[in-house]
């Protein structure tokens, strides 16, 4: 099921795929999506809840897997991927494409008034507090504090929004 506000802009170069697994994409007031989106449900059958007055911007990637919930008034630059899922791979006699998946480590979930940089990594059990910003290139996994600046691979804390 897919549910678009009628004030949310979507553009005709997005791709949204509706998902066969009863998932549901829900994208909010006043939101938009940038050309080159790719929203595809894979590897489990969360949802993708995009608040109010968020920005999506090109080139996006979001793998909807276990689900990611995004707050209002979010900024997402353009090239991010969203990854809520693992592939199982430890059994070396099988194909990693047929051991299916890991379990959950949560999703993603993204709280109001965060800043994410062009070219990051969110992967599963990624929780951003309200109003952290991320910088570019960076690969994001576990809890980060709320109004806290964070940068790099491995991931740091760099700063606090006061």
């Amino acid at each position: 099921m897919i549910d678009i506000d009628p004030t949310a802009r979507i553009s005709p170069l997005s791709d949204i795929e509706d998902s066969v697994r009863g998932s549901k994409i829900i994208i909010g007031a006043y939101s938009n999506i940038d050309s080159f989106v790719k929203i595809k449900p894979a590897g489990g059958s969360g949802n993708l809840i995009v608040g109010e007055y968020v920005f999506i911007n090109s080139g996006c990637v979001f793998y909807v897997g276990n689900g990611i919930q995004i707050g209002n008034h979010v900024a997402i630059a353009a090239n991010c991927t969203f990854a809520p899922v693992n592939h199982a791979y430890s059994n070396r006699q099988q194909l990693i494409r047929e051991q299916g998946f890991l379990p959950s480590k949560g999703g993603i979930l993204i709280e109001d008034d965060v800043w994410i940089g062009a070219n990051c990594v969110l992967l599963d059990g990624a929780f951003l507090r309200r109003g952290c910003v991320i910088g570019a290139g960076s690969i994001v996994r576990g809890e980060l504090a709320a109004y806290t600046v964070y940068a790099g691979t491995p991931l740091q804390k760099i700063a606090e929004r006061l």
